[in-house]
């Protein structure tokens, strides 16, 4: 089949990658141009790059606008294949091909759909997550399902190993898809618009300790947020901190959410919600970075006790 990859960031190059191995003719890609925005520079592996250096002519832009309209029709593809576009296709692209398009989006629909679903996977307590390929629609993430492959949510698994292991889904999950419709007979299943989840865009503030959270839920924040993201982050006597490695406290702690108490070995543990009634485990931070860039013990750098606190007052 003749292909027209859409795609940006490394997981837009591994979508081509996967496109070029699938013995496919790749006749175009489709990318946006480098960008400042400090989120899209974490999985910034280039897609023009890997498009130049097997000769596919190279396409760049913001958007899907006249002229890249114009240019897919002259390269009259069989289908288009797209992975981490970030701006709105209008049905007359999409519709295009007479197999239409395939949008690869990291998460087993219809839950997640929107921005860092494997983030907020993580976040919000799933015990899986995935890849679904489903046809573009008029829907954010809405179309009919070819095909999903999920993966297990370990307990200490960070959100980077989790992403980096949703990209290594897509070779073969693509290879799947590309074969079923090859063979003019694709199963297509509609999404339950009822069972659908939308999660927006992450910004700073969804990375700030809210210490009215059960510790479970601050600790698979922290680890949601491993390095290259943003760490989690608090105020401690009018300084921000970001918190690195954080766990579950063995034991029950009382007083006021936000209250450090170095108590447990090994780290500081802050209080959460229900303080007063003593009965719920805190978050046990092990380890720190400060405003100056250094990571620090965190029962060293909290041994004076005190308060984290949602703002630097």
């Amino acid at each position: 089949m003749r292909i027209v990859s859409f795609g940006y960031q490394t997981w837009g190059r591994r979508t081509l990658q996967a496109l070029i191995d699938s013995g496919h003719q790749v006749v175009l890609s489709v990318t946006h141009p480098d960008s400042s925005d400090s989120y899209k520079g974490i999985w910034s592996d280039s897609v023009a790059e890997l498009a130049r250096e097997h000769g596919i002519p190279v396409h760049l832009t913001e958007r899907a606008d006249a002229e890249t309209i114009d240019l897919v029709k002259r390269a009259e593809p069989d289908l288009i294949v797209v992975n981490s576009w970030y701006t709105w296709m209008p049905p007359e692209l999409y519709n295009l091909p007479p197999h239409g398009t395939l949008n690869l989006h990291d998460s087993l629909l219809p839950k997640f759909t929107g921005f860092s679903p494997v983030l907020w996977a993580l976040i919000s307590g799933e015990s899986e997550f995935g890849l679904t390929i489903h046809r573009m629609d008029d829907g954010l993430d809405t179309g009919d399902i070819l095909v999903q492959r999920s993966l297990p949510i370990g307990p200490t698994a960070t959100g980077t190993e989790l992403v980096l292991a949703g990209m290594d889904l897509i070779p073969g999950a693509l290879q799947e898809a590309l074969d079923a419709i090859e063979s003019g007979n694709p199963v297509w299943r509609p999404q339950n618009k009822a069972e659908r989840t939308y999660f927006h865009k992450r910004s700073e503030r969804d990375s700030k300790l809210d210490w009215h959270w059960a510790a479970a839920d601050l600790e698979r924040l922290v680890r949601a947020l491993s390095d290259p993201y943003p760490p989690a982050f608090s105020y401690y006597r009018g300084e921000k901190v970001e918190v690195l490695k954080a766990t579950v406290s063995e034991a029950r702690y009382g007083g006021t959410p936000g209250r450090v108490i170095v108590q447990e070995g090994g780290g500081a543990v802050v209080c959460g919600p229900d303080a007063h009634r003593g009965g719920n485990h805190g978050l046990l931070i092990t380890r720190v970075r400060t405003a100056d860039g250094q990571e620090r013990d965190a029962a060293e750098f909290f041994r004076r006790g005190g308060y984290l606190t949602d703002a630097p007052a």
